[in-house]
């Protein structure tokens, strides 16, 4: 058996998809505060480097407050309206062969699970792992209601998957340095979409390279 762990913001897709989800809600729902309120948080950023809490202040600055049906009807559209040219064509063709060998896909981002099971079922994902936000009495609080699912964490969680299936053979693909830590310890990791410096390193340690943003992806998945 083989698991594939795929990571979304410039694996699959092209760029991060927060940020447009969040300027989406906003042209939607206007907050006349929000960019004070996000000036804010990325001044603590500056000073904590907590990306998780920077999550956390611009969901709270910008979509705090908003109904479950309300953020329900966005994250429809949103994910609705994600073409072809958001997403790599290497990434699709990779996710399309692992299916085809019967591999189990696993979508793991430290994006906000607002959206991100939603694009996971939309290309077709067993599972989907990402950044948990916390609701309150129905609305959405904005708080994170699991650990930022980055770097460390996301060690973490491959190792969760390897205590589900012991026997698994894992591959995993990442864009970017903090992806190392998971990437590391698996039987076939890939990086791709990195600038010369990031596939130099990648290389120093044993994890393949590829480009997915205008390549058919790396060569055929076979079975196991």
């Amino acid at each position: 058996m083989r698991i594939a762990v795929f990571d979304l913001d410039g694996t699959i897709t092209r760029r991060d998809t927060l940020l447009p989800y969040l300027r989406g809600w906003l042209r939607r729902h206007p907050r006349p505060g929000f960019r004070r309120h996000a000036l804010a948080g990325l001044a603590r950023f500056m000073l904590n480097r907590d990306r998780g809490r920077l999550k956390s202040d611009l969901l709270r600055a910008g979509m705090g407050g908003a109904t479950a049906d309300e953020v329900r009807a966005w994250t429809v559209e949103f994910v609705a309206g994600l073409g072809p040219a958001e997403f790599c064509p290497g990434a699709l063709a990779a996710i399309d062969r692992h299916r085809t060998a019967g591999d189990r896909l696993v979508l793991l981002s430290a994006s906000v699970d607002l959206y991100v099971p939603d694009i996971g079922r939309r290309l077709g994902f067993e599972e989907t792992i990402c950044t948990e936000i916390a609701w309150r009495e129905g609305r959405l609080d904005g708080a994170l209601a699991s650990p930022n699912r980055r770097a460390e964490e996301k060690l973490r969680c491959v190792e969760r998957l390897r205590e589900r299936f012991p026997d698994a053979v894992v591959a995993a693909y990442g864009n970017a340095h903090s992806d190392f830590p998971h990437l590391k310890r698996v039987e076939e990791p890939v990086l791709v979409n990195a600038g010369t410096g990031l596939r130099r390193a990648a290389g120093q340690i044993g994890i393949r390279t590829d480009e997915w943003r205008n390549n058919p992806g790396a060569g055929p998945v076979k079975s196991t």
